[in-house]
C-alpha cells in the first residue's frame, strides 16, 4: 500500500497547525548557489507549499565543492531549472515559480511589492543586488533573512543568526551596514553570518569579467550550514516553533 504522508515525521515534531502554516506560506529565495540551493531544499522538505526561486547563472565545475545540485551531469545547465526540477521531485504538489535571470533593481522591487511573500531568503553574493533586495523587503514590510559571507570561513560552531547590527568579524556584513547607514536605514534585519576571523590568505583576485573581482575559498559544509540557518529562521518566523534570544 502506498503511503503518502511524507511529512509525518515533521508533523510529529512541530504539530499539524505548523505544518498547515508552512503549506500555506509563500517564500522567495534569491540566489541558488551554495547557500541558496540548500536553503530552498530545506524549506521544501519542511513543507513550504509555495516557493519562488531566482538565479540567472549556470553551473560550472567549480560549483561542485559546495552547491547542492552541482554535478558533472548538470554543468552548463541553469541553476534555477535544475533546482526547480529537484524541488518538484521532493513535493509534486509544490507551487513553484522559477525565475531564470539576475534581477535588476526595478524587477526586484516589483516582484517583492506585487507577489506578497510571507518571507524572503536573500542568498545573493554581490553587494548591490543584496542591498536592493533588503531595501525592497524593508519598504514592503516583508520578513527577510539575509545570508552574509560563507567564504574564507571553516569553523561551523561560529555560524549564527543575529541582527545585522550585532555582527562582527564579517567583512560582508560590514559593507552591508555601511550601505544601510548611508541610506539612513536602521531596521533590525535578520542575518546569518560567521564571527570566525576571515582566512584572508584564501582570497583570489579575478580579471573581473565574470561577476566578481575577487572571491574567498570555500569548503563544502559552510554554505550548506548558512542555508540551514536561513531555512530555520524562516520556519521559526512562520510557525514560532522555537524561540531564540540572539
Amino acid at each position: 500500500m502506498e503511503y503518502n504522508n511524507w511529512l509525518e515525521r515533521t508533523e510529529l515534531l512541530i504539530g499539524e497547525e505548523s505544518i498547515e502554516k508552512l503549506k500555506n506560506s509563500r517564500v522567495l529565495v534569491v540566489g541558488l548557489g551554495g547557500v541558496g540551493s540548500f536553503a530552498a531544499e530545506f524549506l521544501v522538505r519542511a513543507g513550504i507549499g509555495d516557493i519562488t526561486i531566482v538565479d540567472g547563472d549556470k553551473f560550472d565545475p567549480t560549483n561542485k565543492n559546495r552547491q547542492l545540485p552541482a554535478l558533472d551531469s548538470t554543468i552548463d545547465k541553469s541553476k534555477a531549472q535544475v533546482l526547480g526540477q529537484r524541488l518538484l521531485d521532493i513535493n509534486k504538489d509544490l507551487k513553484l515559480n522559477v525565475i531564470e535571470k539576475f534581477l535588476e533593481p526595478e524587477e526586484t522591487n516589483a516582484i517583492v511589492r506585487n507577489e506578497r511573500f510571507d518571507y524572503i531568503v536573500d542568498c545573493i553574493d554581490s553587494i548591490s543586488p543584496k542591498i536592493n533586495l533588503i531595501k525592497a523587503a524593508i519598504f514592503s514590510k516583508t520578513k527577510i533573512v539575509s545570508s552574509m559571507g560563507a567564504g574564507g570561513k571553516l569553523d561551523p560552531s561560529k555560524v549564527i543568526a543575529a541582527s545585522i547590527w550585532k555582527t562582527r568579524q564579517c567583512n560582508f556584513a560590514r559593507q552591508i551596514k555601511k550601505r544601510l547607514k548611508r541610506d539612513d536605514i536602521w531596521k533590525n534585519v535578520r542575518v546569518v553570518y560567521s564571527y570566525e576571523e576571515l582566512k584572508r590568505d584564501s582570497l583570489k583576485m579575478t580579471d573581473g569579467t565574470r561577476y566578481k573581482k575577487s572571491f574567498y575559498g570555500t569548503i563544502s559544509y559552510m554554505p550548506a550550514l548558512f542555508g540551514l540557518h536561513c531555512a530555520a529562521e524562516v520556519i521559526r518566523g512562520l510557525t514560532g516553533v522555537y524561540s531564540i534570544k540572539k
